[in-house]
């Protein structure tokens, strides 16, 4: 039963996928210019979804920024002049993958910085456990151990 339930979710999630977020009304009748329009939409990201691309978000501002790119390729407009403009209109965040910038470099060097810091933590952490030093037991702590490992106590 539980095979069951796993094939038809996989299926649904397939079928639902498959389906996109672009209506019907918004495809271009051009196929190279609507493959272009796919290819850029799935570059930028839909700005009240979370980091999911306007080609798969079903929210009005994506199709909203969908049916502008397709405007500005009818238009004539080249796929960078299209993300310039958009980059002027939201900023860097609306696409997937931003530049490297300067402003972006804390961004991108965080989680460098993050795993450098962990690593030496961990590092030290280990020399602090290997330079711990033990006194060495006296006679009446011997004898103790020796009798409790022979079993007399």
């Amino acid at each position: 039963m539980r095979a069951l339930r796993i094939l038809f979710g996989t299926a649904w999630l397939m079928v639902a996928t498959a389906a996109g977020a672009v209506q019907p009304d918004e495809i271009m009748s051009d196929p190279a210019l609507e493959a272009r329009a796919r290819a850029l939409s799935a570059q930028l990201r839909c700005m009240v979804c979370q980091n999911q691309s306007i080609d798969d978000s079903d929210a009005a501002l994506a199709r909203d920024i969908r049916l502008l790119v397709r405007d500005r390729l009818k238009s004539g407009d080249s796929d960078a002049a299209i993300k310039q403009f958009l980059v002027a209109r939201y900023g860097n965040f609306i696409l997937l993958k931003p530049p490297f910038t300067i402003e972006t470099l804390l961004l991108w060097l965080t989680p460098l910085l993050a795993l450098a810091l962990g690593s030496i933590a961990i590092w030290r952490a280990g020399i602090a456990k290997r330079s711990i030093e033990t006194a060495p037991l006296d006679a009446a702590e011997a004898a103790r151990v020796d009798a409790l490992l022979a079993g007399d106590e």
